[in-house]
């Protein structure tokens, strides 16, 4: 079993809380949770919760999956909580509008696909997995204006999305308000000892959840709060609406390639949101890739194993790895074609305009929409992609539009 500080070290890899004294803070918290669990041996009470609202899970999606699993592996209870009650409202943590009210049946059949896929990380036989519509649906209208009562209406709308929308004159509603306490009560109801989350939910955690505890006479839960994944353009969210995300049903041969389009500067937060890799190993990869002994592609197709073996299996990441040099790496290119150096990170679209492979910027906009532009052989699909190349690169736009770039 590893030590404390061990066990400490993996758990809150890859966590973000704006704040260096809040993080320690949640350390120590952790660290002393993990004490008094060792030696009572009652294992830590652990959950994070899920909005069903679409039906597919992304790459991002699965990064608080990854810590549930670590949990898990060090002895710790683990509930998969899905959102049915919750998702009546919709989130407003990460938003800068209102999200569009699900009706009851599309959340049930949302939910029926989740805790499949979670299962593609999760230990099936550890994973407890339950609704938070066992107790939201049980509150009174007495019981709700006691839980809001223990709140100002200026925490809530001088969170950062909604002091935008006010800003902007854009509405707030109402119903948007008790998110926050619904999450919160999720804690109470369960008796957190630690809550798992992205680190835009840190007001439904750690404001509303550690305060609504202590109410009840509970000990405040433990915020783990993780990273946001950029997606494959290296820059934004990963989301399906933008076109950078990688599905984790996609196949093999698809998720190894995404993974390789992956902007050089995006691998480290992969490796420690993604994957299960632990701290040492991470930092010895950095060491490797600051002091060049490590190439950045030698590195990326380590990534590009890793995730393929975690949502399928090793046989079938070394298959997609093969795929991936025969294809891609040792495909038929034009013998001549034309060679531009690039003297940093570009914008996808300003490259293909300025090359002359598109007449406008609006029309390499339409071709990467329309997935008619590829680089190195995988094609890109959100029009904020930004190139950065280590070693010379194809860019194929359209079928015979060919532009071999070159590192500074």
């Amino acid at each position: 079993m590893p030590t404390i500080d061990e066990q400490v070290a993996v758990l809150m890899q890859g966590t973000e809380y704006g704040d260096e004294q809040l993080q320690k803070n949640m350390a120590d918290e952790l660290r002393a949770r993990l004490t008094e669990s060792g030696k009572t041996g009652r294992p830590l009470r652990v959950y994070c919760g899920y909005d069903p609202t679409k039906p597919d899970l992304h790459l991002g999606h699965t990064i608080t999956m990854r810590k549930l699993r670590q949990f898990q592996e060090l002895g710790h209870d683990v509930t998969f909580l899905i959102g049915d009650y919750t998702s009546l409202v919709g989130d407003p943590s990460d938003k800068d509008k209102l999200r569009p009210m699900l009706s009851p049946t599309e959340i049930r059949s949302n939910a029926e696909t989740y805790a499949e896929q979670a299962f593609k990380i999760l230990d099936r036989k550890k994973t407890r997995i339950r609704y938070n519509s066992e107790w939201l649906s049980k509150l009174t209208f007495a019981e709700l204006i006691k839980l809001a009562a223990h709140f100002t209406v200026q925490q809530f709308t001088s969170r950062e999305k909604f002091a935008l929308r006010i800003e902007q004159n854009e509405p707030v509603y109402l119903h948007e308000v008790l998110y926050g306490l619904m999450q919160g009560y999720d804690a109470v109801a369960q008796e957190t000892d630690v809550q798992v989350g992205g680190s835009e939910q840190l007001f439904n955690i750690i404001v509303a959840g550690r305060k609504l505890q202590e109410v009840m006479g509970q000990q405040p839960q433990v915020g783990v709060l993780m990273g946001i994944l950029p997606g494959t353009d290296g820059v934004a969210r990963m989301s399906k609406s933008t076109g950078n995300s990688i599905g984790i049903t996609t196949t093999p041969e698809d998720m190894y390639g995404k993974v390789m389009s992956l902007p050089d500067s995006a691998m480290p937060i992969y490796f420690k949101l993604v994957t299960r890799f632990t701290p040492a190993q991470i930092a010895a990869l950095e060491r490797q890739l600051a002091d060049g002994s490590l190439h950045p592609r030698d590195a990326k197709m380590q990534l590009a194993r890793e995730i393929v073996s975690v949502f399928h299996d090793e046989a079938e990441a070394v298959r997609a790895e093969e795929h991936f040099v025969t294809v891609f790496r040792q495909r038929e290119l034009p013998p001549e074609m034309p060679e531009q150096r690039l003297d940093g990170p570009a914008n996808l679209v300003d490259l293909i305009a300025s090359a002359g492979l598109a007449a406008s910027k609006s029309e390499a906009r339409r071709l990467i929409e329309q997935g008619g532009v590829k680089l190195d052989g995988v094609t890109v699909e959100s029009v904020t992609h930004i190139v950065e190349v280590r070693e010379p690169a194809v860019l194929q736009v359209g079928k015979r539009k060919h532009l071999r770039l070159l590192p500074k």
